[in-house]
């Protein structure tokens, strides 16, 4: 492992390198298989991802078109399925519970950028931190969720929304940032 990619997997600032730029384009010539198979090959794509991926619960299904960075820092539960044109920017862990719903042209992105110091952002120092969606919650059409959070068992996220910080358990969220709108029944 390269020094960049344990800064990047420790959470730590770090630069992109041919390391990470290698890994990312093996995931990517790995995506283009599995988006190229047939409408009919299901089990093909399955053992695709379970090839890729961290982890692949039972009954998973990802709809191509589907986009990530590494793939291995992606686990999926039971049932989890997400919808088209979805992109998880996989540079630190994304965890996504049992029965998990994902609507197309969903953004899972665990990348962040310097925002108070413009030298480092205009030099592309990043650092990833882990999304973590709980069982049972459905992200809406085009939901962005943003590095470092956590989304409660239970919960709804309205489309188009932006998530930001944490959503608890049991509510539904909406908004650019998304915010709690009300519990769940």
């Amino acid at each position: 492992m390269g020094e960049q990619q344990a800064r990047l997997e420790a959470g730590e600032w770090y630069l992109d390198d041919a390391e990470l730029q290698s890994l990312r384009r093996d995931c990517w010539r790995w995506l283009d298989r599995f988006n190229a198979a047939g409408a009919d090959e299901d089990d093909v794509r399955h053992k695709m991802l379970c090839e890729l991926l961290g982890q692949v619960g039972s009954g998973v299904e990802v709809v191509p078109r589907f986009q990530c960075s590494y793939g291995y820092n992606i686990s999926l539960g039971d049932r989890a399925f997400v919808n088209a044109n979805a992109f998880f920017m996989d540079d630190a862990p994304i965890r996504v519970g049992a029965d998990v719903r994902i609507g197309p042209g969903a953004q899972l992105v665990t990348a962040l950028h310097p925002i108070d110091d413009p030298d480092r952002r205009r030099e592309g120092w990043e650092r990833a931190l882990p999304i973590e969606v709980g069982s049972n919650v459905w992200l809406g059409t085009s939901v962005t969720v943003g590095a470092g959070v956590r989304i409660g068992a239970d919960s709804v996220i309205g489309a188009g929304s932006v998530v930001l910080s944490d959503v608890p358990a049991r509510v539904v969220a909406a908004g650019t940032p998304a915010r709690v709108i009300r519990e769940v029944g």
